[in-house]
């Protein structure tokens, strides 16, 4: 399963969404993810990459990773792995 399809699947179930009602242009927000859940799916997504995401859910703009969309969250997971190897 590719990082997309990895992050597109722990975001769907996190919102209690299908995988196909996940586009890479939605924010969590308009998911019906809030701010529990956007903390819940960070957790899911370092188990599921054995990463961790620099993220502080007290100052997200303070964060080094994008969560403005699917497609930047997307993008964040493929630079911390990128940078792991």
């Amino acid at each position: 399963m590719s990082i997309k399809d990895q992050v597109i699947s722990i975001i769907a179930e996190q919102a209690v969404l299908e995988p196909t009602d996940v586009q890479l242009d939605s924010t969590l927000e308009s998911l019906g993810i809030d701010s529990l859940g956007l903390v819940e799916s960070i957790f899911a997504i370092e188990e599921a990459f054995d990463i961790t995401v620099p993220f502080n859910a007290n100052a997200p703009q303070e964060s080094d990773f994008d969560i403005t969309s699917v497609a930047t969250i997307i993008a964040g997971i493929e630079r911390l792995k990128s940078e792991q190897s």
